[in-house]
């Protein structure tokens, strides 16, 4: 029986992943974008008034606002800002003791009328703790009862559904990271600063860690005088596993340094180590560093000249240690 030919069905192509990641990242940026265009004396205002408080500046949200709270806290206490989260509904049942009359509180709502945030409004107005309202809404209760509100309105979500926060909440932490620089650069606050909040880091141990930490000292220090055979100067480096030794006079001045480069070279032009002296042999014009200078200098001076040791010197040239970059690389610095 001949087989009756069936039309093929064709399913209507939807939005790949691909899709929807570009157009939630469009709708995000447009949100942010918009930020900028809205952007007022009102956010001079808050900045100056989160400047000039003299407590603790605590952020406040409850749900995904508050989530976004809690990073915003994060970014300004690492930043030379005294802040904490404050979670609203645990405010109200105890946690307003951890506020003080020198306090400045964010709020973050993007309706504006989250009641848990509201019912804290009172509590701020009897301690005279003025409010910084990061909201979607400038005509909401929130917005009006606040001493400055930052409008961070969105015109749409990136849910389709217009449902989960996404763009109203990544427009509330860009503003929170505008508040954070811009109080940032007010203050004067340098790479330094941050070290101290972040010393477990690698940009804690950059700026903090010293040459003086890491390097060699006393008797790790490859060292021989300048009369020496060069076979005498291969055994100290052997010894001391360094790939180097420093070369000094009969007071200990340092004269120079013979490294495992120099051995090799030395070795292709055919010469015996038994019959030239470790002064002959060595570079005079070794690279120097201070014992206090940051251990992040030393990487840089290590990539600048290619090389990996430098020998640690104080300010008459008097050797005090020498610094690896097997150190540097285990510590972190680099």
């Amino acid at each position: 029986m001949r087989r009756v030919p069936t039309s093929k069905v064709t399913k209507p192509k939807g939005r790949t992943s691909l899709d929807v990641g570009r157009r939630v990242l469009d709708i995000e940026a447009r949100a942010i974008q918009a930020l900028v265009q809205r952007l007022d004396s009102g956010f001079s205002e808050a900045v100056d008034l989160l400047y000039r408080c003299k407590g603790k500046v605590v952020v406040s949200g409850m749900g995904k606002s508050g989530l976004i709270g809690q990073k915003i806290a994060a970014t300004m206490a690492s930043t030379g800002t005294p802040s904490f989260f404050l979670h609203p509904a645990e405010g109200l049942h105890g946690d307003l003791g951890m506020l003080a009359r020198r306090d400045v509180l964010i709020a973050i709502s993007n309706s504006g009328e989250t009641q848990e945030i509201l019912q804290l409004l009172p509590f701020m107005e009897r301690m005279g703790i003025p409010v910084v309202a990061i909201v979607g809404r400038k005509g909401s209760t929130l917005a009006k009862n606040s001493a400055v509100a930052l409008d961070v309105s969105v015109a749409e979500e990136a849910c389709p559904m217009g449902l989960a926060p996404t763009a109203s909440t990544t427009a509330s932490l860009a503003m929170g990271d505008a508040l954070a620089v811009a109080l940032l650069e007010k203050r004067g606050f340098k790479e330094q600063d941050f070290a101290q909040f972040h010393p477990g880091g690698t940009l804690g141990r950059r700026l903090l860690v010293k040459v003086r930490d890491l390097m060699h000292k006393g008797q790790e220090v490859p060292q021989v005088e300048e009369t020496v055979v060069a076979s005498i100067a291969i055994l100290e480096m052997s010894a001391k596993k360094l790939g180097m030794t420093t070369v000094v006079d009969r007071a200990g001045a340092l004269l120079g340094v013979i490294t495992d480069g120099d051995l090799r070279r030395f070795v292709q032009q055919g010469g015996d180590f038994s019959k030239i002296t470790a002064g002959s042999l060595a570079s005079r014009r070794p690279k120097l560093i201070g014992p206090d200078e940051l251990a992040a200098k030393a990487v840089e001076m290590m990539e600048r000249y290619s090389i990996t040791t430098l020998i640690v010197a104080d300010n008459v040239k008097r050797i005090v240690g020498v610094v690896h970059l097997h150190d540097l690389l285990k510590h972190g610095i680099v």
